[in-house]
């Protein structure tokens, strides 16, 4: 199906699935967390995580859903250990309500994936009355981040294992408004383009983990922070757009990945050795790429945060 799929320098390369890239590697003893798990790639990087020995906590929108997926991969394989909890990337509410009921539960945290996204949407505002996009997609991730932080520090510590968070972004951040993120215009509906505040919502994921990356290694903390291009797959994410919808679904087989290769790359960066101690970076294809200059703006980096910082208290 995929004709272009010459090998990178890591071994892998747009073609591999998941479970190739993550073949032989023992994420025993590991628990991660990985938001929008309950549908397309998001499910895909639960069961191969599971299927390696992590324990999964999947944060999904609709309980009903991630109980299925988590039924389906038990099924599959009678030891994983995934588990379901309710979790709205619109609403900071939900996401502090998870946060405290993950911390409280007392399981310590490896891995954090900041998977779930919404595309290319109508103007609409969240419940906190910031558009959407860039509300689910980047602030959501970036509060729950935030109030993870001390438990995945702390897993760190104790349990000397790298702790690893994995953004995933798109290639589509190159496309994001002209100026990168409009700080001034983010709820302007009059100037609302569908496809570049998608753009600016998966920029904004890349300039978050550059941030991070910055000061986790400031702190001297042994987390890494990285984020993706997943490649363009076929996902029900196109939903909004009928044109594009339905092409994906007619010519997707042909020039699009699969889920289990447009899982790879989150499988990678998450668990792969060859990953070990690289913070800061852009992956695609389950290989180092880079971001474009906007992605690679250390001062545009550090406004975003502050800009996050001042949205979520």
């Amino acid at each position: 199906m995929w004709p272009f799929h010459r090998k990178g320098p890591s071994g892998f390369s747009s073609s591999s699935t998941a479970e190739e890239v993550t073949q032989g590697i023992d994420g025993t003893g590991l628990t991660a967390i990985v938001t929008g798990a309950s549908s397309g790639i998001g499910t895909e990087t639960t069961r191969v995580l599971a299927l390696r020995g992590a324990h999964v906590v999947m944060g999904v929108r609709n309980m009903a859903a991630g109980e299925d997926v988590k039924k389906a991969i038990v099924k599959e394989i009678p030891s994983a250990k995934v588990d379901a909890m309710e979790l709205d990337l619109s609403s900071m509410a939900s996401v502090r309500k998870f946060a405290s009921d993950f911390n409280s539960s007392g399981l310590p945290l490896n891995i954090l994936i900041n998977n779930a996204g919404v595309m290319a949407t109508p103007f609409m505002l969240s419940k906190d009355n910031i558009e959407l996009q860039f509300a689910t997609n980047h602030l959501g991730h970036f509060l729950l981040t935030n109030l993870l932080l001390d438990t995945m520090k702390r897993t760190a510590r104790k349990s000397s294992k790298e702790g690893r968070i994995v953004n995933v972004s798109s290639g589509a951040h190159r496309f994001s408004y002209r100026e990168g993120i409009r700080f001034d215009q983010i709820n302007d509906k009059s100037g609302y383009s569908s496809w570049a505040a998608y753009g600016q919502s998966k920029l904004a994921n890349v300039l978050h983990a550059n941030e991070l990356a910055r000061c986790l290694k400031e702190d001297g903390v042994d987390i890494t922070a990285n984020s993706l291009h997943p490649g363009a797959i076929s996902t029900n994410l196109f939903r909004h757009n009928n044109i594009v919808n339905s092409l994906v679904h007619s010519l997707g087989r042909f020039v699009l990945k699969n889920v289990q290769q447009g899982a790879a790359t989150t499988c990678y960066v998450a668990l792969h050795p060859q990953v070990k101690g690289v913070s800061g970076e852009f992956f695609s294809d389950s290989n180092l790429s880079k971001a474009n200059s906007h992605g690679r703006n250390m001062e545009l980096a550090k406004k975003l945060w502050d800009f996050s910082m001042n949205l979520i208290r």
